[in-house]
C-alpha cells in the first residue's frame, strides 16, 4: 500500500486503498461523555441556584395563586419558610438571627432587593409576617410572597 496517496490517483501498483475513512468513534464518545456531564451538572446548578436566589433546591408546597407578577433578580433573597416553621436561606436552614444578618447584609450591597417569602401552605400567617417584619427592620421594604400558578 502506498502511504500518502490521495483516493483516485493512479500509482504503478494498482493499489489506490489511501486514507479515505475517518473514524469518528472516539470523537462521539468524548461528545457523549461532555453531554452527560453538563447535564448533570445543570440540574445541580438548577436546585442550587445563586447565593440567595429564588430556587432553593427544597420541596416547598406554595399555595396556590394567580400569575407571577415578580421577576427574581439575582441580586434578590428568598426565604423558604418551612412545614415546621423553620427558615431556609439560600438552601440552608438558618436561624432568625442569621437571617435578619442576612437581611441587613442585602440592604447595604443593594437597597432595592426584594425579598421573597415562600412559605408552605402549612405554615401559620404569624411566621410569614415575622419574616416579613425582619426584612423591614433592615430596611427592605419591597417584599414578595411566592405561589404557584393556579388554574
Amino acid at each position: 500500500m502506498a502511504m500518502g496517496k490521495t483516493p483516485g490517483s493512479s500509482d504503478d501498483e494498482g493499489d489506490s486503498a489511501g486514507f479515505a475513512e475517518i473514524n469518528i468513534t472516539p470523537l462521539t464518545d468524548v461528545m457523549l461523555v461532555l453531554l452527560i456531564i453538563f447535564m448533570v451538572t445543570s440540574t445541580v446548578i438548577t436546585q442550587q441556584g445563586p447565593g440567595g436566589g429564588t430556587k432553593t433546591g427544597l420541596k416547598v408546597n406554595l399555595p396556590k395563586g394567580g400569575s407571577a407578577d415578580v421577576t427574581a433578580r439575582t441580586t434578590d433573597i428568598s426565604v423558604a419558610v418551612l412545614a415546621d416553621g423553620r427558615f431556609v436561606l439560600a438552601g440552608n436552614v438558618v436561624a432568625e438571627a442569621e437571617l435578619k444578618q442576612a437581611f441587613d447584609k442585602a440592604k447595604e450591597q443593594n437597597p432595592d432587593t426584594v425579598v421573597i417569602v415562600q412559605a408552605d401552605e402549612g405554615v401559620s400567617h404569624g411566621t410569614v409576617v415575622q419574616v416579613m417584619e425582619l426584612a423591614k427592620q433592615a430596611g427592605l421594604g419591597q417584599l414578595a410572597i411566592g405561589v404557584r400558578e393556579g388554574n
